[in-house]
């Protein structure tokens, strides 16, 4: 069968849109299973990286889906969640469960795991019951082959009165095949047979007996790697050393190796590209105004949204070899006993680390998340994870304030964790008091994730964040330029965004912060919190005078600078993974001898580590609010906002007036 009769068409929109009108040549198939199948590896074969991320509409499920064309017939997948059963205990079987009753599939396409064909066809024998024609695929059939199981396909198709298949997802072997059985399954249309409808419990015996049947037990081959690496990693004590040391090598690759691409991503546009466009501009007698907007507000809103991506694309990819790889599977097992005591499953713990290097990435990541109770509660935990665009404003102000900064700092970060776990006890005891974390113990073999597969599963959650999120942070950054420059001509201290700083000053005067221009920083500061301070810069300035006009830009150097800063950014992240340190982490002394002096006389030690709490604990900026809404919905963002608020404002306050009882300054 030829790649070109199998090639994927482009996705279709994933996010909260009905299933577009079908035209008679279109197949809508559900590819339902178990978690742990390789659903998503088949469905990345069948239609290439052309597939689609989002969430079901009104809830955090993840949805995929694609399309595929063979024989003048378009394939339309929907992945469906990965369950156990159809009677709904959890959202993910409720969103499966609802879809194939109420959308109706003209074919569902069953992927069961053979080397655990027992437990798989539970869930078959339940899929049977709507009436739907369906096919189903034995993926990984090379694992059984070594785990000694010969399936009986004659037998199988005889008895359950459906097409049999075996695959192998990581390779693509026997695959393509699936879409002419799909084909022929929807012209026959033939509805599988029912064994043991009843109850679940007739269902599970009949899918033992249909096991016994179909299945041939012979010696296994080899393959002893899954039990030896268990007996390490799944160890009391060296299996938690064990995590530690993945964990240290997925937050350091992480951050470390995409920082430098951030900076030079950043340098480029703002230093390169917009200086080039707004000398472009003004070479044609554009108003200087538009030229600075250009530079300024389009391509420094761009800058914005671009410095995330390498960071999401490493993130996503380390985190999907560590799922396809069978290790992320075992972690609950091995760290469910600590997280377990603030409501959660050990799977919640590489989130949260990744809010210490950047809350967005971090609350993407909770997509690993099976169960939706724990997707919320941990979401609404990362903002309070304390990340370099944060430290960058503590260093300065512990610097010039304190005369111990590092423990200032530290201090802070502990904070961050305190009141997160306490949100998680809140949330837990208000919305999710009866509702325990599901922990469900399965732990597929290790296995060799396909790159082509993880490729595409890291491009498609990086176009959704630039589809979704991106462009509301581009949105925004533009607004609140505009904001800080109209009217246009006037100074900072004139503009829309110092009149909103001074209408809130009254708010923030019982935590210490009753100067205009402390208040007016933190409007843009929710772009992002190291904002704060180059705003400060430009409003605490004595001189308010234009700055005389740049020089021409000269291209040919400046791009051959730019080409040299790449070569130093791929070197500074090779170079980062043979450091132990975390250079991401590390707190740098603010050389602004001016912003200092100006700093300093307004703001007082007390004043200013109230100020460092409210940037710390108040929902951390504009990203985070944009994924959020993303992925909880705009009413739960909308609704973190005001409750990091109130508890941001609150600790500012006991802090100060605290502080200034017992004699602070």
């Amino acid at each position: 069968m030829s790649e070109e009769e199998t090639s994927g068409s482009s996705a279709s929109s994933s996010q909260n849109s009905p299933t577009p009108a079908l035209t008679p040549s279109t197949l809508t198939v559900a590819i339902a299973g178990n978690p742990n199948t390789g659903k998503t590896t088949l469905l990345n074969t069948l239609v290439g990286a052309n597939f689609s991320v989002g969430n079901w509409p009104g809830v955090t499920v993840e949805k995929k889906e694609g399309t595929a064309v063979f024989q003048n017939t378009t394939f339309h997948f929907v992945d469906l969640p990965g369950i156990y059963t159809l009677e709904p205990l959890s959202e993910d079987e409720r969103v499966a469960a609802n879809y194939l009753t109420t959308e109706k599939p003209d074919v569902i396409l069953n992927v069961v795991e053979t080397p655990n064909l027992a437990r798989n066809l539970g869930l078959t024998l339940e899929l049977a019951r709507f009436n739907t024609p369906m096919v189903v695929a034995l993926n990984m059939a090379d694992e059984a082959r070594r785990a000694g199981l010969s399936v009986n396909l004659p037998a199988l198709e005889d008895n359950l009165g459906v097409k049999a298949l075996p695959t192998i997802g990581r390779t693509g072997a026997g695959v393509k095949e699936l879409l002419p059985a799909i084909l022929q399954a929807h012209a026959q249309n033939r509805p599988p047979k029912a064994i043991g409808q009843n109850t679940r419990e007739e269902r599970q015996r009949a899918a033992d007996a249909l096991y016994e049947t179909i299945v041939l037990k012979r010696e296994a081959q080899g393959g002893q790697l899954t039990q030896k690496l268990d007996a390490v990693l799944l160890h009391p004590v060296f299996g938690l050393l064990a995590y530690l040391g993945i964990m240290y090598l997925f937050f350091k690759i992480s951050f470390d190796f995409s920082a430098p691409y951030m900076g030079w991503l950043d340098g480029f546009v703002n230093g390169f590209l917009a200086p080039l466009a707004q000398q472009a501009l003004l070479a044609v007698n554009a108003p200087p105004i538009l030229a600075q907007f250009m530079a300024e507000a389009v391509l420094g809103g761009f800058a914005f949204v671009l410095t995330f991506l390498p960071l999401i694309a490493v993130m996503f990819f380390l985190l999907t070899l560590l799922g396809m790889s069978g290790y992320m599977a075992r972690l609950p097992f091995v760290l469910d006993r600590f997280m377990s005591r603030i409501g959660l499953n050990g799977k919640a713990i590489i989130p949260l680390l990744l809010g210490l290097g950047c809350n967005v990435p971090a609350i993407m990541a909770t997509r690993a998340l099976e169960s939706t109770r724990d997707k919320m509660i941990v979401c609404l935990m990362i903002p309070f994870m304390s990340c370099p665009a944060r430290l960058v404003v503590f260093s300065f102000f512990a610097v010039l304030f304190f005369p111990n900064p590092a423990l200032v700092i530290m201090g802070l970060y502990v904070m961050g964790v305190v009141v997160a776990i306490g949100t998680s006890l809140f949330i837990k005891q208000r919305l999710f008091k009866n509702s325990p974390s599901l922990l469900v113990m399965e732990l597929p073999p290790y296995r060799m994730p396909r790159l082509r597969t993880v490729g595409a599963i890291v491009w498609s959650h990086t176009r959704e964040f630039l589809d979704r999120a991106g462009k509301v942070i581009f949105t925004v950054s533009v607004v609140v330029w505009l904001l800080i420059h109209v009217p246009f001509g006037a100074k900072p201290a004139d503009s829309l965004v110092a009149s909103a700083g001074k209408a809130i000053t009254p708010i923030f005067a019982p935590i210490g912060l009753t100067d205009w221009r402390a208040t007016t920083s933190l409007i843009p500061a929710f772009l992002a919190r190291e904002v704060a301070l180059s705003f400060m810069a430009t409003i605490y300035a004595a001189e308010q005078e234009a700055a005389p006009p740049a020089q021409p830009m000269n291209v040919g150097a400046a791009l051959q600078e730019q080409g040299v800063g790449l070569a130093e950014a791929v070197k500074n992240s090779v170079a980062s993974l043979f450091s132990l340190g975390f250079s991401t982490l590390e707190a740098t002394d603010n050389g602004n001898n001016a912003l200092k002096d100006a700093v300093k006389s307004t703001f007082t030690p007390l004043s200013s580590l109230s100020f460092m709490i409210l940037l710390l604990l108040y929902n951390s900026c504009l990203a985070v609010y944009s994924v959020m809404a993303k992925e909880l919905g705009r009413k739960f963002a909308n609704w973190f906002m005001i409750y990091s608020f109130i508890i941001g404002w609150g600790v500012a306050f006991v802090v100060y007036q605290g502080g200034k009882l017992l004699g602070g300054s």
